[in-house]
């Protein structure tokens, strides 16, 4: 088995592990990243890409009053009954330096829109990636690479190595030995698709749902639990919530080059340019990476199986049900009265807050892979491959139930749906400077967390609270563990 060495070693390529990187570089440590994909991204690069922040240029250009203390205090307002789970220091962390962590992605050349309205926000503080949430690793790789990061891709990182209680090192799967002089960082990523990890804290039915992350396993969380590390707030997930299944293909927006220089044209497109112009780009986003609205299901929409056949009630967390179906799939089943309904203002499909609403027209112009329609429940049976007899009975109303059957004619089929989980808060628990708690809370030498491997147990509701978060919490762990004491190993 070979033998190396770095004074930190990362594990994980997403936007955490790059930030952390970065920042142990900067402070003049040796840095070896570790990534188990072929690239680096994780599920930054697989998110909508706000970051939440205060104090920005975008809020000074529109005359936005805010500061940290008032971020503070409203983010608990998303999370409203789980306050006594709260870290509330290491929510206090989080507003006072995501600032800094703003202007430091925006000196590596990323570029916002916003920031837009989240209430319960008392002021707007969201702010939008441009192009897309590639933007953050295109510009954090090169950055990192520039300054002398080994990032290693195609590496997992399979058990911590201690030496007297000490975390030094990682093995990996080449296999290898690679040994931390100053401490190991794991920024992992959630364990959204971890199936193990979901079934001891969430649910045996939450084991059988994916991930949107496929490779977010929670390999450094199961690392560190087998040092004596715990887990808070496990059982706490977004999710799982239905989605429509991703395109074959990238969208335009997503396929749109990271350029700097793009990004600003694009931010100032969306400032001068007129909405009806503009309309086209965000549904093209909205109407992939976005949920359809329960509101469907309260306006007598159907959830239908791969059989055709209706097999939970819509208002009783349909979510944990589909995952028991053929394919793990389902279809949203509309006559004309709802379709009508879901085609203006306030009645939307899915939303992006802030940002634009869709609504049935635009799934039929950007995803006609998932939108279908026929003038007959067999001419739609026929469409989606279901039998025609099991979609009749799917459409009447439900036994006990006071909604109508579908029955004004044409009719439309949404899907194929599937359940998903977007993201956990199951993070390790760490104090203040990102080191690992072990037995009676009290540091694991050697061993830091960060990002929603190191969560903490601070509750990230809201959107652009998990960017935040990794970025900011990376960059500061990255630099803790830069300066720590140098450890020879121990004879």
């Amino acid at each position: 088995m070979s033998e190396e060495a770095a004074d930190v070693v990362v594990v994980g390529g997403g936007g955490t592990g790059l930030a952390a990187a970065i920042a142990a570089r900067s402070h003049g440590a040796s840095v070896l990243l570790l990534e188990k994909n072929a690239a680096p991204g994780g599920s930054t690069a697989w998110s909508i890409g706000s970051i939440t922040a205060t104090g920005t240029p975008h809020q000074h250009r529109q005359g936005i009053a805010d500061s940290p203390d008032a971020h503070c205090a409203d983010m608990p307002l998303f999370a409203q009954g789980l306050e006594a789970r709260d870290n509330e220091p290491l929510r206090r962390i989080l507003c006072e330096h995501v600032p800094e962590t703003f202007a430091w992605l925006l000196a590596l050349g990323v570029r916002f829109y916003g920031p837009m309205p989240e209430p319960p926000h008392r002021v707007p503080r969201m702010h939008n990636v441009l192009p897309n949430s590639r933007s953050y690793i295109y510009h954090l790789e090169r950055h990192a690479r520039r300054i002398g990061v080994e990032i290693r891709c195609g590496t997992a990182a399979r058990r911590l190595i201690q030496d007297h209680g000490r975390v030094t090192g990682v093995e990996t799967d080449a296999p290898a030995h690679i040994r931390a002089r100053r401490g190991v960082i794991l920024a992992a990523g959630d364990f959204t698709s971890g199936a193990e990890l979901k079934r001891r804290f969430i649910s045996e039915q939450a084991a059988k749902i994916e991930g949107v992350n496929p490779t977010a396993t929670g390999d450094g969380q199961a690392m560190a639990l087998e040092v004596g590390a715990r887990i808070v707030n496990g059982d706490l997930a977004l999710g799982p919530e239905i989605r429509f299944v991703p395109p074959r293909r990238d969208t335009l927006v997503r396929r749109l080059p990271p350029w700097p220089a793009l990004a600003s044209f694009m931010a100032w497109s969306l400032d001068h340019m007129p909405p009806a112009l503009l309309r086209p780009f965000a549904m093209s986003f909205v109407t992939t990476a976005l949920a359809p609205s329960p509101a469907l299901f309260e306006a007598g929409a159907v959830l239908v199986n791969r059989r055709g056949e209706r097999f939970c009630d819509e208002f009783d967390a349909p979510a944990l049900a589909l995952p028991d179906q053929p394919d793990k799939q389902a279809y949203i089943l509309l006559d004309e009265t709802i379709a009508r309904k879901f085609s203006a203002w306030p009645h939307f499909i899915s939303t992006a807050p802030g940002v634009a609403y869709a609504y049935l027209a635009d799934y039929r112009r950007n995803r006609k892979d998932v939108f279908h329609r026929a003038p007959t429940l067999a001419g739609l049976a026929g469409k989606i491959g279901v039998p025609v007899a099991a979609l009749e009975q799917a459409v009447q109303a439900a036994p006990g139930s006071n909604r109508p059957p579908l029955g004004q004619a044409p009719f439309y089929a949404l899907g194929p749906v599937r359940s998903v989980f977007v993201h956990n808060e199951g993070g390790l628990a760490v104090d203040l400077e990102h080191r690992v708690l072990g037995p009676d809370d009290q540091p694991i030498p050697g061993l830091f967390a960060a990002g929603a491997t190191g969560q903490g147990g601070l509750l990230l509701k809201g959107h652009g609270h998990h960017l935040a978060w990794a970025f900011t919490s990376g960059r500061r762990a990255g630099r803790i563990a830069a300066t720590a004491e140098a450890k020879a190993p121990v004879s």
